[in-house]
């Protein structure tokens, strides 16, 4: 799933803001890229830093490299800072860059690593919300179709409830809660897909738990209408009258005018039955909680 671009625009804006403040009052990137490049062309040499190197030099060639967009050189790069260098002012900085160029090369399970690992170091630093907007951000940029395993997109979720739940008011909570209303609305598609599985073959306990899911645990999503009538035929199918009704009355409250409530209306009608919501229905608490506004 492509980042939005005000998703993209967060994370440049992170990662431009830590590259200022580490470059403040120290040599420019330019000159310490200048500075340390000719031993680095020349001879049979394989190491990305000198051990005599200072870290304003090695920083510097790992940012000019990012803006020259090699950002597969860059990462490893920020990380001989840190390990050169574990107490110089540039190594915190070093370690959530590593984390962010990886990013921008898309090895996300390196930046996975470079990010969890600046957290672990240092749970109270101010970018630590950056730092798990990264992680989210790379398990989000792996989530594939509907039609495929979703450990990926569960992890995205996991994340990104991480990042608005400890770093509420923040520009990266605040995207994060956008792409999280995408990520239940894709796991609420999973789920559809597979109850309509169930449902075709015949399986209706099987299908009504998946519908239910989806009704219970994802009432933003826009696939709640139908999984409402998907509920009605497994019911009607099953011959749990009650249920089907009950379905059909949440439906009919909430989607008046959809065609999955008409579908369901002509359902009933077709057995001499009408949309009712049940006293003892699992129904009746959503009944309750989106009709009637109670908070339960």
């Amino acid at each position: 799933m492509a980042l939005t671009s005000s998703a993209r625009s967060v994370a440049k804006l992170g990662a431009a803001a830590l590259l200022m403040t580490a470059l403040t009052g120290c040599q420019t990137a330019r000159d310490a890229y200048e500075g340390a490049t000719g031993w680095f062309t020349s001879g049979t040499d394989t190491r990305l830093a000198r051990p005599d190197e200072s870290p304003e030099s090695i920083f510097g060639r790992a940012e000019a490299l990012m803006n020259a967009g090699n950002h597969r050189a860059a990462a490893p790069l920020f990380d001989e800072v840190e390990r050169l260098h574990p107490y110089s002012p540039y190594a915190k900085r070093a370690m959530i860059m590593s984390a962010f160029a990886s990013f921008e090369a898309a090895e996300y399970d390196k930046a996975i690593l470079a990010a969890d690992r600046f957290v672990d170091f240092y749970p109270s630093d101010p970018e630590t919300a950056y730092a798990r907007y990264l992680v989210a951000q790379s398990y989000y940029e792996r989530i594939v179709d509907v039609g495929r395993d979703q450990s990926v997109t569960e992890e995205a979720q996991t994340a990104l409830e991480e990042v608005i739940l400890r770093h509420p008011g923040t520009p990266y909570a605040r995207e994060a809660q956008v792409q999280l209303d995408l990520v239940r609305d894709h796991l609420a598609g999973k789920e559809m897909e597979i109850g309509r599985f169930y449902l075709a073959r015949g399986d209706y306990l099987a299908s009504i738990n998946r519908f239910r899911n989806v009704v219970e645990n994802h009432q933003g999503s826009t696939h709640v209408p139908e999984a409402l009538h998907r509920l009605v035929e497994s019911y009607l199918r099953l011959g749990v009258v009650s249920e089907a009704r009950s379905a059909a009355a949440v439906l009919g409250h909430n989607y008046p005018g959809s065609e999955w409530y008409q579908a369901s209306y002509a359902l009933l009608q077709g057995q001499g039955l009408s949309p009712e919501m049940g006293s003892g229905s699992w129904l009746r608490r959503i009944y309750r909680q989106v009709i009637e506004g109670e908070i339960l």
